[in-house]
């Protein structure tokens, strides 16, 4: 199933803030985005709707198996190619900003040979 990105990017921005710090509301996904509350609750309304998660009657919000599996997928994309673009001498900023555009689009069979990659070489013997 495919969704859209601003919904993978709101899915890994939950993801990243628990990870963060615990529990996550819709001010704190506002916060990091420097979007505002009302976007972000129009967001969350339709992550629901998608069965990706789930709010409790205080706020918090919660990832749902379907929202956690596409939130794990982006941030491992995000942090490999994150690191990847780092590695050749991109500007660390600059990496972060790109790995956010490429994360979206790049297939999973590039993925997966990308991820290869950067296992062997990380487990090539130096010497």
């Amino acid at each position: 199933m495919r969704i859209q990105e601003s919904a993978e990017n709101y899915l890994e921005t939950i993801l990243i803030l628990q990870k963060r710090q615990g529990q996550v509301r819709s001010i704190d996904i506002a916060a990091e985005l420097n979007f505002s509350k009302p976007s972000v609750s129009v967001a969350m309304k339709n992550l629901r709707t998608n069965g990706c998660i789930e709010m409790d009657k205080d706020g918090w919000i919660r990832l749902l198996p379907k929202g956690q599996e596409i939130a794990e997928k982006i941030y491992e994309r995000h942090t490999l190619l994150t690191n990847w673009l780092i590695a050749l001498g991109i500007d660390p900023h600059i990496a972060a900003e790109d790995a956010c555009r490429m994360e979206h689009v790049i297939s999973e069979e590039t993925f997966a040979a990308l991820k290869a990659h950067a296992a062997e070489k990380i487990l090539q013997p130096v010497g």
